[in-house]
């Protein structure tokens, strides 16, 4: 639809399993009750997620002259990022493997009717 309002945030230091904890809390409602319940999540996810959502609210306001107030959540989703390979040495000469994972959100608002 060409009244789509996108938003991407990529290579989140956060795993895409976390981040869809706090994106499935806030996925079809209003913007502004969305960053009102990320306010109290205590979640780390919640500070990438809200500020996507004020990032696409911004790219709403200042480039199409919507209001926030008429804004909903049509699509939000946490996608598998790159994995940094870490190590941490053991005992005995061992080497323990650490995955880093990160994660790309993307993020789509739509007008209410």
């Amino acid at each position: 639809m060409e009244n789509d309002i996108r938003a991407k945030a990529r290579h989140i230091p956060i795993s895409a399993q976390k981040a869809r904890l706090v994106i499935d809390l806030v996925r079809g409602k209003d913007v502004v009750e969305a960053l009102e319940m990320l306010s109290f999540v205590p979640n780390k996810a919640s500070i990438p997620v809200s500020n996507l959502i004020n990032s696409a609210i911004a790219n709403a306001e200042n480039n199409l002259g919507l209001n926030r107030y008429d804004l909903y959540i049509h699509y939000l989703v946490a996608d598998v990022g790159p994995t940094r390979k870490w190590r941490r040495f053991g005992a005995r000469g061992r080497v323990k493997p650490r995955l880093r994972r990160s994660s790309h959100l993307s993020i789509t608002l739509r007008e209410r009717e």
